[in-house]
């Protein structure tokens, strides 16, 4: 589960030097969308900072976060890994539209609805595998979840799927190894909470 995540200048950097590669054009365009981010939380419904594929590149632009649901004003924002390729409205974007959204660290809450933050330690970013599709009023995107390690099970039963920076190309850019990394164990996390002052792991 992933409902509302945070961005801040750390990110921008972070997303920066991954879309150093990218010819002249794409690069100038993703660093306009990059120069977009602000210190902010992230909730579904909004616009939000991505990086997708451009041919063999990445680049960053803003997809708004969630696709409609089947009932008025439902809003779709997370797909399960394991049945995603199986599901009529993830499959294609599973295929075609590999994203990966940035963020500085994403929130939890328990069964007693308290709030924990979860981030990592050896890394000021989190990336998290999403998809997208077009839709009427613009590309929409969701993130993909699994099932939760170690890190997080005191907290939920489910979390995004994090990548690590070296599986971002392949995760974009090559369905084949997509494919493999939806069934990944994603690392360790640190936790923060507002109610107790302790990280585990």
């Amino acid at each position: 589960m992933c409902g509302r995540y945070y961005v801040d200048d750390e990110t921008a950097r972070e997303i920066e030097k991954l879309i150093r590669q990218a010819e002249t054009k794409l690069r100038q365009n993703s660093m306009a969308a990059i120069k977009k981010i602000t210190e902010k939380d992230m909730y579904p419904t909004q616009m939000a900072p991505v990086l997708a594929g451009k041919g063999s590149a990445l680049c960053c632009g803003w997809q708004r976060w969630g696709f409609p649901g089947f009932q008025k004003k439902q809003v779709i924002f997370n797909a399960r890994c394991e049945s995603a390729m199986e599901k009529p409205m993830f499959r294609d974007s599973i295929r075609h539209g590999r994203i990966v959204i940035p963020a500085a660290w994403f929130y939890e809450w328990n069964q007693r609805k308290e709030k924990n933050t979860f981030y990592r330690k050896d890394a000021s970013i989190l990336f998290m595998a999403g998809c997208c599709r077009q839709y009427e009023d613009g590309v929409r995107f969701v993130i993909l979840t699994t099932g939760a390690n170690a890190s997080m099970k005191p907290v939920h039963d489910r979390m995004p799927l994090i990548l690590e920076e070296k599986e971002i190309v392949p995760w974009i850019l090559d369905e084949e190894e997509a494919e493999g990394l939806l069934h990944k164990t994603p690392c360790l996390l640190e936790r923060r909470s507002d109610y107790e002052q302790l990280t585990l792991f």
